[in-house]
């Protein structure tokens, strides 16, 4: 059984990686290089795919600063930091990457389908408070309409699914589950400031920080501002 699993190098990602390879699939892990802000993640991604053991592991490479739209794209757009959970929950922040999910699915279906994979695994969360579109469910059943007619797999019956296990989890209950399955969390990456140290201000360094906080853990990531 062959899955297609896509890795940033993550908190969530990795948990989603762990998890697919505990249920017995053959891991694919494919991780992207848009030229982000935060590349440094890449490294955690290689990192998180070797101590797995995936079959292979690859990146696709190319550039969105070309367009930006972003603060992980476009270096002329502050980070938002220091925002409080409350503040995050607003509206969706200028860290969004316009249609980034649509991007990477694409990327790891075409992996997929070539590959004879039956599932794609993404660690998106809907319950961030980011609120990406991109990572709630009408938009993975969407896709997952997209992938049974754009493929030939689809087509002849056998259609490639998007599974999406953290989907509805708080990120303390991800965190939860990473620890079960044996997630090495220092070798993960989060924030979005692409120092080499996490900075601890930004927004997903802060979601970070306050779950493994709210369970009493302490994340064994250093960080710029402790």
């Amino acid at each position: 059984m062959k899955a297609v699993v896509l890795c940033s190098g993550g908190l969530d990602s990795s948990t989603v990686l762990y998890q697919a390879k505990a249920q017995g699939w053959e891991c694919y892990a494919i991780s992207f290089d848009y030229q982000q802000r935060h590349r440094r993640e890449l490294e955690s991604a290689g990192a998180i795919a070797s101590s797995v053991g995936v079959v292979e592991h690859q990146t696709v490479r190319f550039d969105l600063r070309k367009w930006g739209g972003s603060a992980l794209t476009d270096n002329s757009i502050d980070l938002p930091e220091s925002r409080s959970l409350a503040e995050m929950a607003t509206s969706i922040p200028v860290t969004y990457v316009p249609a980034r999910n649509t991007i990477f699915l694409s990327f790891a279906l075409s992996y997929a389908e070539a590959i004879g994979a039956s599932r794609i695994y993404i660690g998106v969360n809907a319950l961030d408070y980011s609120g990406y579109p991109d990572c709630r469910s009408d938009y993975l059943q969407a896709m997952q309409q997209a992938f049974r007619l754009g493929t030939k797999q689809g087509r002849e019956g056998e259609e490639i699914e998007i599974v999406a296990p953290l989907i509805d989890l708080k990120k303390t209950e991800i965190v939860q589950l990473g620890n079960k399955l044996g997630v090495p969390w220092q070798k993960t990456w989060s924030c979005y400031a692409g120092g080499e140290v996490a900075c601890g201000v930004c927004d997903s360094c802060r979601l970070r920080l306050a779950a493994f906080e709210e369970l009493g853990l302490t994340d064994p990531l250093p960080y710029a501002t402790r």
